[in-house]
């Protein structure tokens, strides 16, 4: 007995959110949804006129916006989780390829076949509920007498009223509604999300596609990781291991000397002294190879601002971080903005670079521009191919405008969330 009392109000509470949620998102929707879907399909048409380069970027990024809001929805009031699965695109991306980039993802395909579902059988799962708890009500009313100011016959669902009998036979219809609303409201709401992640979710085939980019990532991870360990264990054994094993042949020659000759070790003392100091020097460097400690103290805008200090370029760093990415993320970064900067140094002749970083829409995003004399390109024998790699494993992006004569812009992003 105690059961049924306390689930009665937790049904009937159910009823109603499901009734209130459903009605705004069907009054909402159903607007939003064709004015997306028009305008999309209004701009894509206007593209062999040139005019729908320009806006076809606006109007997608505008109904993805709208898909995003509606993914929040299904998560937070109906537990139905959609993940979002863009294709990234550079930020410097023309009005062309950022149109065509955009048209050739899958995920719009599934967002230009979703509008019109929605705009129909969406907005009728999501109105039902509110229907289902308020029609019943009309015929209760007419049960109750209001038959009688109504035109005869007066059909109420598929019962024509027309006197008290039929009336109250509408009430008998509205009080099966009622029941009915009682257990299928909440459900039918259910369903309107699980139709929104059918058409918004992944494919198998895509998320084979993202498990495969994955797989090779972590194996270029993988490759890199056991190169940079080779890298170190050569530093050592060429760089401090040898000076300190130099050292140790010193000391025991300056042992040796002590009596015989103190002038002699004296001198000796002193180089061992210089070697102390030039090795601790390595190790310091090869430390800061590994990982700064500026980056893990400071973090990313911090340590390339002083990366940018050492480089003998006037390099001008703009900053625009609201926190800090994860350590990982941090790390990456500064060893591509590192590596980019190197190869601008080394390679392009320029006289000035300008590094620019900031963190928007879930992603970091980091740009390095020279004005040297361009041709840069990602292939086999360029240190962009690493920093592409090393992106990689992140599910970031590289991309590089480098046309001949300059000016060199290299762009970078990475997903990432800002603390």
């Amino acid at each position: 007995m105690s059961i049924e009392t306390k689930s009665r109000p937790g049904r009937t509470k159910g009823l109603a959110k499901a009734a209130l949620r459903g009605s705004g998102l069907a009054l909402v929707s159903l607007p939003l949804s064709v004015v997306c879907f028009t305008l999309t399909l209004l701009s894509i048409a206007l593209i062999p006129a040139g005019v729908g380069i320009v806006t076809t970027p606006y109007v997608l990024a505008r109904a993805r916006t709208y898909a995003n809001w509606r993914r929040v929805l299904a998560a937070e009031w109906g537990g139905v989780r959609i993940p979002p699965a863009y294709r990234p695109l550079p930020k410097d991306a023309n009005p062309w390829a950022r149109t065509f980039g955009m048209l050739r993802d899958p995920a719009t395909r599934r967002e230009l076949l979703w509008l019109p579902v929605d705009m129909t059988a969406g907005f009728v799962t999501a109105l039902l509920p509110a229907v289902l708890l308020l029609y019943p009500l009309e015929g209760f009313a007419l049960a109750a007498g209001l038959w009688r100011v109504m035109p005869d016959p007066y059909w109420y669902g598929f019962v024509p009223v027309g006197d008290q009998a039929s009336a109250l036979g509408a009430g008998a219809l509205a009080l099966g509604l009622v029941f009915l609303a009682h257990f299928a409201s909440p459900p039918v709401l259910d369903a309107h999300y699980r139709l929104t992640r059918a058409f918004l979710s992944p494919t198998k085939g895509e998320l084979s596609e993202r498990v495969r980019v994955l797989t090779e990532t972590r194996r270029d991870a993988v490759d890199t990781s056991a190169a940079e360990l080779r890298r170190i264990e050569r530093d050592l054994h060429d760089g401090a291991q040898a000076r300190l094993v130099a050292m140790g042949m010193d000391l025991g020659t300056i042992e040796a000397l002590l009596d015989k000759d103190p002038e002699q070790a004296k001198e000796l003392i002193a180089q061992t002294r210089r070697s102390s100091v030039e090795a601790l020097s390595e190790l310091r460097e090869l430390v800061r190879g590994i990982h700064p400690p500026v980056l893990a103290e400071r973090g990313l805008g911090d340590a390339v601002r002083a990366l940018a200090l050492r480089l003998p370029v006037a390099t001008e760093v703009n900053v625009e971080l609201p926190g800090r990415a994860g350590a990982p993320v941090e790390s990456a970064a500064y060893f591509a903005v590192s590596e980019v900067l190197t190869n601008a140094v080394k390679h392009a002749g320029a006289d000035r670079i300008w590094v620019d970083l900031h963190h928007a829409e879930g992603h970091l995003r980091v740009s390095v521009t020279d004005n040297g004399k361009g041709g840069a390109v990602i292939g086999a024998g360029s240190g962009l191919t690493g920093v592409e790699r090393r992106l990689g494993t992140f599910d970031g992006v590289l991309a590089v405008s480098s046309p001949a004569g300059g000016p060199t812009m290299v762009t970078m992003e990475i997903p990432c969330e800002s603390s």
